[in-house]
């Protein structure tokens, strides 16, 4: 099977709101199944090697903290602490669901996670096993995709996998423009140059710049994490630019 597998080693971002399923705000205990089961079905098909960056939205988001007067580097470290729930949440039923793991955090907290260390978290992943990365990149005003290109560039990965609930990146937003087209393949100067951005700038530049795909997808129709991994063309497929062609 691994033969047939285009990626070994992958990174998926997986947003909060997607923990906090159709509730809009925490973790919905469906939810966090729903991911699980995917996740595992996928691992078990594949044998990928697997590291996953959690946003942590659901619980709090930073830039919305700083607007109601926490100031911005008090509010972007509660933003990493929710990624860290959200992160022992995903590992416990993991692991329940017999698939071995790692939380590895970016903010010092040996009791829960290991500290982050690159030469760490590449071990774990070829011993087989998950790695949760959380607490993003540990400093404020960085996001959690700009995490996800970090780390996945770090470990070396072959692929960022953006799990959404929208089936990928489109020529304009698809609420307010109903000419709007889904692109299936996008360059990141493309996407930079007119803000499409399903992720940030500071993560699409990171991307280009170590020459790391991106695929931009629906994570919530059952089995698509498995078919992006076995390299069916699902949502949309960003490479290349002046830095990453």
């Amino acid at each position: 099977m691994r033969n047939k597998i285009p990626y070994k080693r992958v990174l998926l971002k997986v947003s909060g709101q997607i923990f906090a399923g159709d509730r809009g705000v925490g973790i919905s205990n469906e939810a966090l199944k729903f991911i699980s089961k995917e996740i595992v079905d996928a691992l078990r098909e594949t044998r990928v090697e697997m590291g996953i960056v959690v946003g942590g939205g659901n619980i709090v988001r930073g830039t919305e903290s700083a607007e109601i007067g926490i100031d911005r580097v008090t509010a972007d470290y509660m933003g990493m602490l929710a990624t860290v729930i959200n992160s022992l949440a995903l590992q416990s039923v993991l692991e329940d669901m017999g698939v071995r793991t790692n939380l590895l955090s970016a903010l010092e907290m040996t009791e829960i996670a290991e500290p982050y260390v690159r030469k760490k978290a590449i071990s774990h992943l070829e011993k087989g096993r998950v790695v949760l990365f959380s607490c993003g990149t540990g400093n404020p005003f960085f996001s959690t995709d700009t995490a996800a290109a970090l780390r996945a560039a770090e470990i070396e990965a072959d692929v960022v996998l953006k799990a959404t609930r929208v089936e990928g990146v489109y020529s304009s937003d698809p609420l307010k423009d109903p000419e709007a087209k889904k692109l299936d393949t996008l360059d990141y100067d493309r996407m930079l140059r007119e803000n499409l951005g399903i992720v940030d700038a500071t993560a699409a530049a990171l991307c280009r710049e170590n020459r790391m795909p991106l695929i931009v997808f629906n994570f919530m129709k059952p089995g698509n994490l498995l078919r992006v991994l076995k390299g069916e063309t699902i949502g949309t497929l960003v490479k290349g630019g002046k830095e990453g062609s």
